[in-house]
């Protein structure tokens, strides 16, 4: 694998990058309102700004919710186009095009949030959509991890480290789905897929750049995204199996309760 240049998809991105820097200042200046359904999600990748940086993106995207509802797009219009996002990004990260799969990723990002958000303003939030929803999000994750593990074949330790990002990445979901199931919430932890897609959308965008000025062999950078992705995906996975075997422990230590699930 050849190092390249930044080519069309990174200078886009670097004038998007500095777009969305001067947007803040307006969001800030008139108050930095905050997103009534991000209460709670508040972002843990860029420290004590990630409250801040939620909430101005919610701002940005919200134009394209106003158009959305006028053209009459639906909750499964966004998911199955950030299943066909998904699908893309991976393939494009196959072949070694990372800059387009970052944009990709970001597309796939922006509609995952549109088809819940236009859910609740049109009143028809269903389990049906929040099912669709999660499942579609493992596809779209799997997309983007297998495309990495094609990509980095030939290099020693690429395959295994897109295999071992994609395996923690799944602990961490399948961690607060089977809680949730047993009546016990735990969404937090530092690496949440927000934070997944960012960092692999960061990797797709930087690694050219990089591996091309510094010399570097094409997929280091990538490499190095993954590497602490899957390490900080493992840590959140398991800060979650212990937080709720906790709190199973002491549900069951303080009596019995009732189950109301169906035998």
């Amino acid at each position: 694998m050849a190092p390249a240049g930044a080519g069309t998809g990174a200078l886009l991105f670097l004038v998007v990058v500095g777009a969305s820097l001067a947007s803040m200042v307006p969001y800030a200046l008139g108050g930095a309102r905050r997103d009534r359904d991000q209460q709670g999600k508040d972002a843990h990748l860029v420290g004590g700004w990630g409250d801040f940086v939620l909430h101005w993106f919610m701002w940005a995207i919200s134009p394209l919710v106003r158009v959305s509802l006028r053209l009459g797009l639906t909750p499964d219009f966004y998911n199955y186009a950030g299943l066909a996002l998904g699908l893309a990004s991976g393939a494009l990260i196959a072949v070694g095009e990372l800059e387009w799969a970052g944009w990709a990723i970001v597309a796939g990002g922006v509609a995952d949030i549109l088809d819940g958000r236009i859910a609740r303003l049109q009143g028809i939030a269903s389990d049906y959509g929040d099912f669709i929803d999660s499942t579609f999000d493992r596809f779209v994750e799997a997309f983007i991890f297998v495309g990495f593990m094609v990509w980095l074949r030939a290099t020693p330790y690429g395959a295994l480290l897109a295999g071992g990002a994609l395996a923690a990445s799944f602990l961490v979901s399948y961690a607060r789905a089977r809680g949730e199931i047993l009546g016990v919430n735990c969404s937090g932890g530092l690496m949440q897929r927000g934070e997944r897609l960012l960092l692999t959308c960061l990797a797709c965008f930087l690694d050219p750049w990089i591996c091309a000025r510094r010399g570097w062999p094409a997929g280091t950078v990538a490499e190095g995204a993954l590497a602490l992705l899957a390490a900080t995906s493992l840590v959140t996975a398991i800060h979650r199996t212990v937080w709720i075997a906790r709190r199973l422990r002491e549900r069951a230590a303080a009596g019995p309760r009732v189950d109301s699930r169906p035998a």
